[in-house]
């Protein structure tokens, strides 16, 4: 192989939401965020596992369809500390927040979301948290 980062096992990133992006597009920070009180991001949002970008997609603001991405970041990423210090030590989700952006390269659009009764729960949680003033972490 001839590229300094190439390899078969390059660890593949997701992400969940409902834009219409295309192949190409790059995700960035700056827009008006998907969750909390829907302020200017100033992270973007991937995780490594299928499931934590099903939850990202299901919880998206809008009316659109519910995608998940293939994503590749451009710049450096850390945990997401909304999920790897609060809820899930050791970051189980594998779930990752970053300022550069994320180069979107395919979508999967077969995919089994979760019921309608996990969908709720989650819901009723986070209404739960907006209400004793929980939000995410920006910093």
């Amino acid at each position: 192989m001839n590229k300094l980062n190439s390899s078969p096992f390059s660890q593949t990133y997701f992400h969940g939401t409902k834009a219409d992006l295309k192949i190409g597009d790059l995700i960035t920070i700056g827009i008006n965020s998907n969750y909390g009180q829907r302020k200017n991001a100033k992270y973007i949002y991937l995780s490594a596992t299928l499931d934590a970008a099903i939850w990202g997609a299901e919880l998206a603001f809008g009316e659109g369809k519910e995608r998940i991405y293939l994503v590749e970041p451009t710049g450096s990423i850390e945990d997401d500390p909304n999920l790897t210090d609060k809820k899930f030590p050791g970051n189980p989700t594998k779930s990752y927040r970053s300022k550069h952006p994320f180069k979107v390269v395919g979508e999967i659009t077969i995919w089994q979301g979760h019921s309608s009764e996990q969908l709720k729960k989650m819901k009723d949680g986070i209404a739960r948290a907006k209400e004793l003033g929980i939000e995410a972490i920006e910093d």
